[in-house]
C-alpha cells in the first residue's frame, strides 16, 4: 500500500533536489511533483507570447488556460505543456531565469500552488521546489532543504546544460545562479529559505546516491519513532 506522508525538498538552482526527488519518490513507491518544472512551463509560454513578467492580467490568464502534466520516463520525468514536450525547452537559462521573475508574481503563485496542492491533497507523494515546506505543504511530515557551494551547484548545471547539447559558458552559469539565487531569496512572495522544521543538508561533497540514501534514512528514523 502506498504511503500516504508528504516529502519536500527545498533549494537553490543546482543543489540537486529535482533529480534527488525523482529518485526518492522511485525508491519509496511515492508520486514525485517538480513544481519548479511548472514556473518554467509557465514562464516558456509567457516568453512565447511575448508577455512580460509585469503584466499580471494577461498572466493570470496565461495560468488559468495553461494544461501543464508529467509523464515518468526511463531517463527521468518528462514535462509537457498542452500536450507538447517541453522538457528540454523549460531548462534554457533564459527561461531558468524568467522562470524567477514570473514566480514572484502572486497571480502566478496563487494558481500554481492551488494546483500543487490538489495534486498533493491525498499524499504519498515527493515534492521539489523553493516553497514546498515553507508555503505549498507548510504541515508536511518530511522537510529538507539542500543546499551547496556556488561552483559546485555551477559545474552540476553546466553539465546537465552540455549533456542536452544547450552550450553555456561555466562563467555566465555562474552569475545567472548569483542573480536567480539573490532573486528568489529576497523576493517579497515566499523567497527562497529553509522551513523552521527542514532538515538542512549540504551536498557539496555528496553523491546523488548518498543524499538520497541520507534523506531515505532520516524518514525511516522518523517513522519508526512513531508509536
Amino acid at each position: 500500500m502506498k504511503s500516504r506522508y508528504i516529502v519536500t525538498i527545498d533549494g537553490p538552482v543546482g543543489s540537486g533536489k529535482s533529480t534527488v526527488g525523482r529518485l526518492l519518490a522511485e525508491k519509496k513507491g511515492l508520486t514525485y511533483l517538480d513544481t519548479g518544472a511548472m514556473y518554467r512551463v509557465v514562464a516558456l509560454e509567457a516568453a512565447r507570447q511575448g508577455l512580460r513578467p509585469d503584466n499580471e492580467s494577461a498572466l493570470r490568464a496565461l495560468c488559468g488556460r495553461a494544461s501543464i502534466s508529467f509523464r515518468s520516463d526511463p531517463g527521468g520525468q518528462r514535462v509537457y505543456a498542452g500536450g507538447r514536450d517541453v522538457t528540454e525547452e523549460i531548462r534554457a537559462p533564459e527561461i531558468s531565469m524568467l522562470a524567477s521573475r514570473i514566480s514572484a508574481v502572486k497571480c502566478v503563485r496563487d494558481a500554481l500552488v492551488r494546483l500543487q496542492r490538489e495534486i498533493g491533497r491525498a499524499g504519498g507523494i515527493v515534492v521539489d521546489g523553493r516553497d514546498a515546506g515553507t508555503v505549498v505543504f507548510p504541515r508536511a511530515q518530511f522537510k529538507f532543504y539542500l543546499d551547496a557551494r556556488v561552483d559546485m551547484r555551477a559545474e552540476r548545471r553546466h553539465k546537465e546544460l552540455l549533456a542536452k547539447n544547450i552550450d553555456v559558458k561555466y562563467t555566465n552559469i555562474i552569475y545567472d545562479l548569483q542573480q536567480r539565487d539573490l532573486q528568489d531569496s529576497t523576493r517579497a512572495i515566499a523567497p527562497l529559505r529553509p522551513a523552521d522544521d527542514a532538515v538542512c543538508i549540504d551536498t557539496s561533497s555528496m553523491t546523488i546516491g548518498e543524499v538520497v540514501d541520507r534523506i531515505s534514512r532520516e524518514i525511516d528514523s522518523a517513522a519508526s519513532s512513531v508509536p
